[in-house]
This record gives structure tokens, C-alpha cells and sequence, in this order.
């Protein structure tokens, strides 16, 4: 099942930002902790080592066989509302940025990218895409294995992110 783009590339003063929602019925403590902790990590995208109050950890992706692992630089944490961070893979360097609000007991989660490479977008939107859905299942009771990058995230999301990346 191809599923539906949820992503757009907002454009402001020559930046990209990749920006991608997700909502849970769910307090946001809770979801904080789903993307957080290193347990409630593992369920959908990977874990980290070492000590978050130090400001940087070594993360690995345990959604992708052999990834190597990347140093996370903890740029700003506000529990259980915010959480932006430096991504360190080679010469490679993605900022991440997670944003919680909670109202009415539903928590919706706001991924952002910014700086995202427009010739990266088509691949690194579909991504997003796929990890966050991961997240979903993980949280919700549904089956993460069963989620499918390249059945349906790409190349089949790969039209709409190179559009949105386009001003």
C-alpha cells in the first residue's frame, strides 16, 4: 500500500525546512519518552549510548542493517517539549528538531529539518516519512516490521518531496 505524502518544504529567507506532524492519543510525556528513551527508541528507529547530559551521544539506527553509528550534539532539550540536535555522520551534519504540545490528551509531534538539501529532499523526505509512521506503530499496538520503506515511501513519495523542495 503506497501511502499518502504527509511532508511539505516550507521556504523562508533562502532555508528549506523539511516539516512532517504526527499525532497520538497519548499524554506528552509519554511521547516525549517514545522519542527519547533508548528502550522506547529501539521500537521504531535505533538507541544511543552514553550520557544525553553531557550534550552529545552515539546514536545507531537499528532500522537499517549495517548503518554506522552517528554522534548526536544535544543542541537544545526542554523536556517533555523540545528536543534539537546536531546529527554527525563524516563531513555530513543534519539539524533536528522535535516539537511536542499536547492539548485536549492528544500530542502532536512536529518533526523539522532545517537546511535540508534540495537535491536530498526526494529521499530524506520519504525517510522522515517512514521513520515517524514507524513511530506511530510502535506507540499504537501496529506492526512496525510491517511498514515498508521501499514498497511505499520510495521511490514513490520521491515526485512530491522533489516538487516541495522546488520554491
Amino acid at each position: 500500500m503506497t501511502r499518502t505524502p504527509t511532508g511539505r518544504i516550507d521556504h523562508h529567507d533562502g532555508v528549506r525546512t523539511l516539516v512532517l506532524t504526527r499525532t497520538f492519543a497519548a499524554p506528552i510525556e509519554d511521547v516525549w519518552a517514545a522519542v527519547t528513551e533508548p528502550g522506547r527508541l529501539a521500537r521504531w528507529i535505533g538507541t544511543y549510548d552514553g550520557d544525553p547530559a553531557s550534550g552529545r551521544v552515539s546514536f545507531r539506527m537499528t532500522a537499517e542493517d549495517g548503518a554506522p553509528a552517528e554522534e548526536m550534539e544535544i543542541v537544545e532539550c526542554v523536556p517533555p517539549h523540545t528536543l534539537r540536535v546536531v546529527s554527525h555522520v563524516g563531513e555530513d551534519r543534519w539539524s533536528l528538531e522535535l516539537a511536542l504540545a499536547e492539548a485536549d490528551g492528544v500530542t502532536t509531534l512536529t518533526f523539522a529539518q532545517p537546511g535540508i538539501d534540495p537535491v536530498q529532499a526526494e529521499s530524506v523526505g520519504p525517510g522522515w516519512e517512514y521513520y515517524l509512521d514507524r513511530l506511530v506503530a510502535a506507540e499504537t499496538g501496529g506492526e512496525v516490521a510491517a511498514i515498508d520503506f521501499d514498497r511505499d515511501y520510495y521511490p514513490a513519495m520521491q515526485q512530491h518531496y522533489r516538487a516541495e523542495a522546488t520554491p
